[in-house]
């Protein structure tokens, strides 16, 4: 008779274990949402630096090929496709010679869209001979 009146106290705790058990697995679900969520944003962001990296890269490239006409290669705010609100700015301070040469700066700026942070990358470099 005893263990029938201890089961009956006890019919309810299995279902409160199950929902206590619920909630926990629910948060562990959260959290790895969120941990998805920031490394897709981390990636995303990496994306941009590299490819930004290599706007950089390939533009003095270009200044290195065509040193004597360096001048002719300086750009502000110039539109740039693969990144969003992407803008290309080459500063080249005063004309080239082979004597002197010439101090160039590149730099890429982006802005991801609903972000206020402007992103940038720079590049100075001396370029003679």
């Amino acid at each position: 008779m005893k263990t029938q009146r201890t089961l009956r106290q006890q019919g309810g705790i299995v279902l409160v274990e199950a929902l206590v058990a619920i909630v926990i697995f629910a948060f562990g679900v959260l959290a790895i949402v969120g941990m998805q969520s920031a490394s897709v944003r981390q990636v995303t962001d990496a994306k941009y630096r590299i490819d930004a990296a290599n706007l950089v890269s390939q533009s003095l490239g270009e200044l290195w090929a065509d040193r004597s006409n360096i001048q002719a290669h300086a750009v502000k705010d110039r539109p740039v496709d693969t990144l969003p609100n992407g803008k290309l700015t080459i500063q080249v301070p005063g004309p080239w010679s082979v004597a002197a040469g010439v101090t160039v700066t590149v730099k890429v700026t982006w802005q991801l869209p609903g972000e206020s942070k402007v992103h940038s990358q720079t590049s100075v470099q001396f370029i003679a001979g």
